[in-house]
């Protein structure tokens, strides 16, 4: 695989990772970051103060999980405007709106009044938002998901249900579909990129046939 990290490479281009929870999201940002020398912005799981709690009742905390997502997201956008060269990030802002937060109203775990009064929110925040370069769709049925979930070993995500991951997938390829700006879909169920060295180089080519019209 050719190194493309010149400096015509790591201009400041933004890429974003999209998929539903367990679709690997996290470990291609760390290679996708380290391979081109991309700056990343991570999902903040691991010192989020509402995730267990959501998990544990979702109608109590789930307008309070949104806002914390919306605001950190947020955050992360205006500091990589400021940064330098390329930069990667494990999560858009946009699934919390189109997925997350529509999936928790659709299932009568967001009240009609906090669910329009977050969506005001967002509107108001869209205008200062700077679309993604590309954004990476990671795209994986629901048995993936749950096998790599649990390989992880989260204890919130144990109780994370099939029916739920069901509707976010729906939820994700509705999205996907109507989404007006460069995407890269990547089907990962056949796919090891975490463990497999091959793998991991097919996906990076595909990010550089859709970035920089290489063919590696």
């Amino acid at each position: 695989m050719t190194d493309h990290t010149s400096t015509s490479h790591t201009e400041k281009r933004f890429i974003a990772i999209a998929g539903n929870i367990g679709a690997g999201k996290t470990s291609l940002t760390q290679s996708l970051a380290h391979h081109f020398n991309w700056t990343a912005f991570f999902e903040s799981v691991d010192g989020n103060p509402y995730l267990s709690d959501f998990y544990e009742d979702m109608r109590r905390w789930s307008f309070n999980l949104q806002i914390y997502f919306l605001s950190t997201r947020f955050r992360h956008h205006k500091e990589m405007l400021n940064s330098v060269g390329g930069l990667i990030q494990d999560r858009t802002i946009y699934e919390d709106v189109e997925i997350f937060a529509k999936n928790l109203h659709k299932m009568g775990l967001m009240s009609e009044r906090d669910y329009h009064n977050y969506e005001a929110l967002f509107d108001e925040m869209v205008h200062f938002l700077r679309p993604p370069d590309l954004l990476i769709y990671l795209r994986a049925q629901v048995p993936t998901l749950v096998r790599q979930i649990q390989k992880r070993g989260r204890e919130y995500e144990s109780t994370i249900r099939i029916d739920y991951l069901e509707r976010l997938n729906e939820l994700y390829e509705s999205w996907i579909d109507r989404y007006p700006y460069q995407k890269l879909i990547i089907d990962t169920d056949d796919l090891d990129f975490v463990n497999d060295n091959e793998d991991l180089g097919t996906v990076i080519g595909l990010v550089e046939q859709r970035l920089f019209g290489l063919f590696t």
